[in-house]
C-alpha cells in the first residue's frame, strides 16, 4: 500500500465500480428492474426501489457542473492546490472527482472533461478528470 494516500472505503454497495477502475472502466451503478442510473451506488433503487441492480460502463466524458480550488488544510498525498470538480457526466449522473492538468484559473463551470486513471498501487486505481 501507498503511505499517505486516502483510501476509499470500498463495500458491497461499491465494490463493482472500484473492480471497474482497476480495468479502466467507469461504471455507473444501474438498476436491472427499470433502468435508472445512480451514482453513487446504493443497495436500492432511488426510482422504483428494487434491489435488482447492474451498471454500465460510462464513456468517461463529461462536463463541469460546479467546482471548489482546495487550497488549506494539507491532505496526506496531495500537494495543493487540488482542483476538485463535480461533473455533470454524459450518462446523466454527476459525480466529485480531482481535476488534474487544469490550473485553478483556468478550471470553469461548462468545461468539457474526460476520465483519465491514477493507478495508485496493484489493490487501488483512482478516477481522475483532464481537459476533453
Amino acid at each position: 500500500m501507498t503511505a499517505g494516500v486516502i483510501r476509499p472505503m470500498i463495500g458491497r454497495d461499491s465494490r463493482f465500480f472500484w473492480e471497474g477502475t482497476q480495468v479502466g472502466e467507469l461504471r455507473i451503478q444501474k438498476c436491472n428492474a427499470c433502468g435508472a442510473k445512480r451514482f453513487p451506488p446504493g443497495p436500492a433503487c432511488q426510482s422504483c426501489e428494487a434491489y435488482d441492480r447492474g451498471y454500465d460502463v460510462a464513456a468517461g466524458t463529461g462536463t463541469v457542473f460546479s467546482y471548489v480550488v482546495h487550497r488549506y488544510p494539507p491532505v496526506p498525498g496531495k500537494e495543493l492546490p487540488i482542483v476538485i470538480a463535480l461533473v455533470d457526466l454524459d450518462e446523466g449522473v454527476r459525480m466529485v472527482g480531482e481535476v488534474v492538468d487544469v490550473s485553478d484559473d483556468e478550471i470553469e463551470v461548462g468545461m468539457r472533461l474526460r476520465v483519465d486513471w491514477n493507478r495508485i498501487d496493484d489493490e487501488l486505481t483512482l478516477p481522475i478528470w483532464r481537459k476533453a
